[in-house]
């Protein structure tokens, strides 16, 4: 039983002429024209989004930098600000689904980690490359941080445990059998908590344990194919590290993107100390608040004074 803790390319070449003495050169010919479905139910939905982005990037939100300017966190706010992201359930399960937050358990992945990128068909081949691209980069800041094995599958395949699904509107609703395939055991709720994500809802990422294990053994994050290129951006940043074990947002993580202000859509240096902190070898999955404690402090204390 599981657990939820929550494109063608044509070449050419040219002819002689009669009396032409070279070298023959390849005629550039334009690449076919993609023809791509259309969701009918995601125009309006990329208006909404469009416009959301437009405003808070005008109100100074979503910020690209690292946060380094806001200053180095001093151990107690580091420690505390850890605590709040990597011990908590925002989304606590209840006998009808899932509601308020509650304490949790330390929850990350012992196996190797390997993202694989599934866009549904609306997606674009220019938009996929690019896609692919920055969630390389940030797979590859993933690993350095927390300095636990993570990978990126090539382009086109889905030999993962951790699934990227970039889904227009009516593809996303009716995901249930492919959730199922790639997540056996996943129950109805956790399926419709995707399924019937409201708009506001801009993403989601899911990380599953077997039974009572708090050692996560395959994940699935959902990103919505109407959202514009800095939105898509965050929510892959957003929801690719929350799903390695830092599930919640908090009020008082800044500079962060473990914030639902939304002032950084990139993941940031303290962001990555955070990460780093997760994967120490010193912590384990199942603790408790009360016994990691003291621990997280140590920890937090190193990072704080910049011990590398």
């Amino acid at each position: 039983m599981l657990a939820l803790a929550l494109g063608v390319f044509l070449a050419g070449c040219a002819t002689l002429t009669p009396g032409q003495i070279g070298t023959a050169m390849p005629i550039a010919r334009a690449r076919p024209v993609e023809i791509l479905p259309v969701d009918p139910l995601s125009a309006e939905l990329e208006s909404y989004y469009a416009r959301i982005e437009r405003d808070r990037v005008a109100s100074g939100l979503m910020r690209t930098d690292n946060g380094a300017s806001e200053g180095a966190p001093s151990t107690t706010r580091l420690a505390d600000i850890y605590m709040d992201v990597a011990l908590r359930e925002e989304h606590a399960r209840g006998p009808t689904g899932f509601g308020g937050s509650a304490n949790s358990v330390l929850r990350r992945w012992e196996a190797p980690v390997t993202y694989a990128v599934e866009f549904g068909s609306t997606v674009g081949r220019a938009q996929r490359l690019q896609d692919y691209r920055q969630i390389s980069q940030l797979v590859s800041r993933l690993a350095a941080a927390s300095g636990h094995p993570i990978q990126l599958a090539p382009l086109g395949s889905d030999q993962g445990n951790f699934y990227v699904l970039v889904l227009s509107e009516s593809e996303r609703r009716n995901a249930g059998p492919r959730l199922r395939a790639l997540v056996p055991g996943i129950d109805d709720v956790a399926v419709r908590m995707i399924t019937d994500m409201p708009r506001e809802t801009f993403c989601m990422a899911m990380a599953f344990s077997r039974g009572t294990s708090a050692v996560y053994t395959v994940a699935v994050a959902v990103i919505r194919a109407e959202h514009p290129d800095l939105t898509r951006l965050a929510c892959y940043n957003e929801e690719l590290a929350q799903g390695l074990g830092l599930a919640a947002d908090s009020d008082g993580a800044r500079p962060s993107i473990f914030n639902d202000d939304q002032e950084f859509a990139l993941i940031t240096d303290q962001d990555l100390m955070l990460l780093r902190m997760h994967y120490d070898p010193r912590l384990r999955p199942g603790m408790t608040a009360v016994r990691a404690r003291p621990l997280i402090f140590s920890i937090a204390s190193e990072l704080a004074a910049g011990d590398s």
